[in-house]
């Protein structure tokens, strides 16, 4: 399979939107807030500031996605690159959708001087991105996650 990678842009939203709705529901089984969900992906993809988006397609087709949010590190005087609301597409799974996404964006994560390195989090009880992390020479930090969230 031929895949490219390409960043999404506000045309995108309804595909990267459908996608995240996906997501959660198998990742968390959550359902999101349709409107809020649409709203979120279109006030990403208008302000670079927030993030950027990175789509995979093959022959026109969007296969899967992933979002880069940003954390300064004053220790390091840089940035981490956050992978978030990554999806593939179930039957576009274990054909290297993933790690094309994963090595562009680790290619230009390491060619910007900005850059400090690469993070994600991973639900518990996903033992396959997981292995799917560790494959790709990812390494489990030092900490765990806490949270007071006011939306959901």
């Amino acid at each position: 399979m031929n895949i490219s990678i390409r960043q999404a842009t506000p045309r995108d939203a309804p595909v990267i939107a459908r996608f995240n709705t996906l997501m959660a529901e198998e990742t968390e089984g959550r359902s999101l807030d349709p409107q809020r969900l649409h709203k979120g992906v279109e006030a990403l993809l208008s302000d670079p500031s927030k993030g950027i988006y990175f789509l995979a397609e093959s022959e026109g087709v969007i296969l899967g996605q992933l979002m880069i949010t940003y954390e300064w590190s004053d220790w390091r005087n840089g940035n981490f690159w956050w992978i978030q609301s990554v999806y593939v597409k179930k039957e576009s799974r274990a054909r290297g959708v993933f790690k094309t996404l994963f090595d562009y964006v680790h290619r230009i994560a390491r060619a910007d001087k900005t850059v400090c390195g690469l993070r994600l989090y991973v639900e518990k009880q996903n033992e396959g991105a997981a292995r799917a992390y560790e494959q790709l020479r990812m390494k489990k930090a030092h900490y765990e996650m806490y949270e007071i969230d006011f939306v959901l």
